[in-house]
């Protein structure tokens, strides 16, 4: 369940913002089709913020009943609100998901003490494995290693996807926490890195356009292949770095639209991708063999 390359995947929306579950159905095939092992429904990636739980609770069930065991599935369930997000965890665990990717409360900063007490009262709520989920640069608060490791010890708590771009952090967390304790990249310029320092896995958003590259990476990296791993990482590079070229999800939703995978729909207050960076991100698909076609 948590191993291999999993895909932070997006939420495929119309123009006008809706949420198209024909384009998600389409979607789920081609993750289950090209060698993802899992998928993340409404995380950063897919919107998280402008779900409501509704949305959010539909997603999931379709995908359960769509994909029949045949991905992980995992659910975003983080709030900046510890009662929210209880309430939250208690109703996702009552779907047919696999586990949850609980988030560290954005915006009100708490400290490390506040994280640990939000995260134990999240845990004794749930009743499916929780993925603890660090990503400081969206949520302004870093969950240190000293602290994780506290968590590592509660009942529940499975693993934790790290998004600190640092390899060093990676195996901090290794040293620090139980055996049991799965480590996840949260970044895929350094997943690769990560892999080899230890991590099982990525929880990545290169994956939603070359998800059957990613798989074929990470699965040489935890066959203790470092040097194919990197050969088959190298085309990708670019590709990791123009997907960030604006805010998270923008890019490899625009990319995937011209995939003819998904419509063009972002909630603001996201906007359509610029055009100055369109042509970009089409090269750096290319060369990464997800794109053939000349920028339009």
């Amino acid at each position: 369940m948590f191993a291999g390359s999993l895909v932070a995947i997006v939420t495929p929306m119309s123009a006008g913002g809706e949420v198209d579950f024909a384009a998600w159905e389409r979607l789920l095939e081609f993750h289950a089709a090209h060698g993802t092992q899992g998928i993340v429904i409404g995380g950063t990636t897919g919107e998280s913020a402008t779900l409501s739980d509704a949305e959010l609770r539909e997603l999931i069930v379709r995908a359960c009943a769509q994909l029949r065991g045949r991905l992980s599935v995992l659910g975003g369930a983080g709030s900046s609100s510890t009662a929210a997000t209880v309430a939250r965890v208690i109703w996702l665990s009552q779907l047919p998901l696999d586990a949850l990717l609980v988030v560290t409360p954005a915006y009100n900063r708490p400290s490390q003490e506040g994280l640990y007490l939000h995260y134990a009262a999240v845990a004794a709520a749930a009743r499916k494995p929780l993925l603890l989920y660090n990503v400081p640069a969206r949520t302004a608060v870093d969950m240190l290693p000293p602290t994780v490791a506290r968590l590592a010890q509660l009942p529940g708590i499975a693993g934790i996807k790290e998004a600190l771009p640092e390899v060093a952090r990676v195996r901090e967390l290794l040293e620090r926490c139980p055996a049991r304790f799965v480590v996840l990249s949260g970044d895929d310029a350094t997943a690769c890195a990560s892999l080899a320092a230890g991590a099982r896995g990525v929880i990545s958003v290169t994956a939603n356009v070359a998800p059957r590259a990613m798989s074929e990476m990470v699965a040489a990296a935890l066959r203790g292949d470092a040097a194919r791993a990197g050969e088959l990482d190298a085309p990708l590079c670019e590709l990791h770095r123009t997907l960030f070229l604006e805010a998270n999800p923008i890019p490899v939703k625009w990319l995937l639209a011209q995939m003819a995978l998904i419509g063009p729909g972002v909630r603001l207050p996201l906007t359509p991708l610029g055009e100055g960076h369109r042509a970009d991100v089409l090269r750096a698909a290319r060369a990464a063999g997800v794109w053939s076609q000349e920028a339009p």
